[in-house]
């Protein structure tokens, strides 16, 4: 058996997968819509039909654009729970946190979302060797991916990567390996690493 000495690289999504995206910014929209806050169902579909957003002025962009710049989205999203703690124990076990997200994809607030992201990852402890911000997630190089948006998914694996998908109500309707939560996360990861190690 031949063992690689180069490092498995996990390329890691944050929003859905790492950072509870979603459950964060739920409050923001409330109160950018001028609604009652369980009036938003936190079942939702990529784009957020169900909230009623595409429909507001400016939609997802103008939401976007608020929840970050003026109410600090990104540095005070929570993690999904043990998340920092399986990325502590899989960077300790020689798997390469490759981050990437596509947080940068409205202008003219880059260094806020880009500082915010850091301070996050830096306050939950969470180990990563790359930080890329980048929509085209295929051209950035792993050997295995988290992610959960469903076009991101249909692309990487369009390019012959394994990707895991990390479930929440956007992606119901997308097969192929499943996790839950982050142990499940967890066993994945290191099965990829064990296999790829070992080919």
């Amino acid at each position: 058996m031949v063992v690689s000495e180069q490092p498995f690289i996990l390329g890691l999504d944050l929003d859905g997968c790492t950072a509870d995206f979603y459950e964060g910014l739920r409050p923001i929209a409330a109160e950018w819509l001028g609604v009652p806050l369980d009036s938003l169902d936190p079942e939702v579909s990529y784009g957020l039909v169900e909230w009623g957003v595409p429909e507001a002025p400016g939609g997802y962009k103008a939401l976007h654009r608020f929840a970050v710049t003026q109410r600090d989205l990104f540095r005070n999203l929570n993690p999904m729970e043990r998340a920092p703690q399986v990325l502590r124990e899989l960077s300790a076990a020689g798997v390469q946190i490759r981050i990437i997200t596509h947080r940068l994809f409205i202008g003219r607030f880059h260094q806020t979302a880009v500082q915010q992201t850091i301070g996050w990852l830096d306050h939950h402890d969470i180990p990563y060797y790359d930080l890329c911000f980048m929509g085209d997630k295929k051209a950035v190089g792993a050997h295995f991916y988290i992610e959960d948006a469903p076009r991101n998914i249909e692309q990487l694996r369009e390019d012959g990567n394994e990707v895991l998908v990390y479930a929440n109500s956007t992606n119901r309707k997308v097969g192929g390996a499943r996790a839950e939560n982050w142990a499940a996360v967890k066993a994945a990861v290191l099965k990829a690493q064990a296999a790829w190690m070992a080919s």
